[in-house]
């Protein structure tokens, strides 16, 4: 597989012949989850498994929202009654802001992210330096155990520590980075200022938040080829990019459709759409799960020579819910942080990016006699119910507009 231009033979098939296989497997998987996963045999309660063989029936089974898993699994700990393998045979269960508390399966590369480490050229033998976080979140050990799957050796750096994770690279000499592509740019600019050495870091594949074009050729200019992929911690990888860099390119292990945001509905070929995927997963499948995130279908295969469905990649959110610094951040979040704030009449966080890093501000309308002391525990609040930290800014009460938004996200990108 070393040589070869493909991970494996699904990323040429026929296109027709990849819409019989896939649809095959998602009967399969279907019934297993009517007969094995009760949240599941709940949601598709009268749904013949049989009778789902195209897109148009697909079309017909309702849409399953990340934004309601959470209240799925309270209601049915630990997963909602959505899993086909029982709890004590999974390898790990992390957790995700909400909290959503995230299966692994016990086979290789559950979240399959090796298809798209491979797509952007990281072969067996070499060393990767990772920097998703390993705390709780799966991030980390989501690239790392497609890294492994390849044959690579991993360096488990995560987030933080940035001074050491320079002089880590410097010794160790890997030549890959996986992370944020933001926290790439904060190690080469520490490594800047210290004068560590990071040009054995030759290619880079980046998720968890937008690459801007601008970040992207500073990046290049360092000597270092960075290609991004889709994922997410309950679908696993949903669409990387290749060599060709044009749009993303959906796994093999999902059926992806774009709908009409709060809708089932899908949209018009090159309409922007929600992103609703069934993953092909047999310890945690899903079925039109809806992530969320905005995108659109391109026409065409892509010059690469693989030939599944091509999208524009992430375009926004389809609802409130930002991603900052690579967490999401959710309405009901902000909502408990004024909850615990009885001085302050309305919030709203606004999401920017200052020299390609996220900054974020919770701006707040208090009442009369508020400082710095309300400043800094409102700051403290919101770092332990989002995870992630902020400016906090007071206002006086009417100074928000009046337009219900609660997480304005004001970022642009090119």
């Amino acid at each position: 597989m070393a040589d070869a231009p493909y991970y494996d033979a699904l990323e040429t098939r026929d296109p027709e012949r990849r819409e019989r296989e896939q649809f095959a497997a998602l009967r399969a998987l279907l019934g297993a989850a009517k007969a094995k996963a009760p949240g599941w045999a709940r949601i598709l309660q009268g749904v013949d498994p049989a009778i789902i063989a195209d897109r148009k029936a697909l079309a017909a089974l309702p849409v399953t929202r990340k934004s309601e898993l959470g209240d799925l699994q309270r209601a049915g700990m630990p997963f909602g009654g959505l899993t086909t393998t029982a709890p004590a045979r999974l390898r790990r269960v992390f957790v995700s802001p909400g909290p959503v508390y995230d299966p692994e399966g016990a086979g290789p590369d559950h979240w399959r992210l090796a298809r798209a480490l491979y797509a952007a050229g990281i072969r067996s033998g070499e060393f990767v330096h990772n920097g998703f976080s390993y705390h709780l979140t799966p991030g980390g050990a989501m690239f790392e155990e497609g890294a492994r799957a390849l044959g690579c050796t991993v360096i488990p750096g995560g987030v933080g520590q940035s001074e050491l994770q320079v002089k880590t690279i410097a010794d160790l000499r890997p030549s890959v980075y996986v992370g944020t592509p933001s926290f790439l740019k904060i190690l080469f600019d520490k490594a800047q200022e210290t004068g560590a050495d990071l040009s054995s870091l030759a290619k880079a594949l980046v998720s968890g938040e937008a690459l801007p074009a601008g970040l992207r050729a500073e990046l290049a200019g360092r000597k270092v080829s960075v290609l991004q992929c889709y994922a997410t911690a309950d679908a696993g990888l949903i669409a990387y990019e290749s060599p060709a860099r044009e749009g993303m390119i959906v796994d093999e292990g999902v059926i992806l459709e774009l709908v009409r945001p709060g809708t089932g509905d899908p949209v018009e070929p090159g309409e922007v759409g929600e992103v609703v995927v069934s993953v092909l997963n047999p310890d945690y499948p899903l079925f039109r799960f809806g992530t969320g995130d905005l995108s659109a279908l391109l026409p065409g295969p892509s010059p690469c020579g693989r030939t599944a469905p091509r999208i524009r990649g992430w375009m926004g959110r389809a609802d409130q819910t930002a991603k900052l610094r690579g967490m999401f951040v959710r309405p009901a979040q902000i909502a408990e942080v004024v909850r615990r704030h009885p001085q302050i009449v309305k919030a709203r966080l606004v999401i920017d990016s200052v020299e390609h890093q996220d900054a974020a501000t919770l701006r707040c309308e208090v009442k009369d006699g508020a400082g710095e002391e309300l400043k800094r525990a409102i700051a403290a609040a919101f770092r332990e119910v989002c995870k992630l930290r902020c400016e906090v800014l007071l206002t006086p009460p009417g100074a928000l507009p009046n337009d219900g938004k609660v997480i304005d996200d004001i970022r642009k990108y090119e």
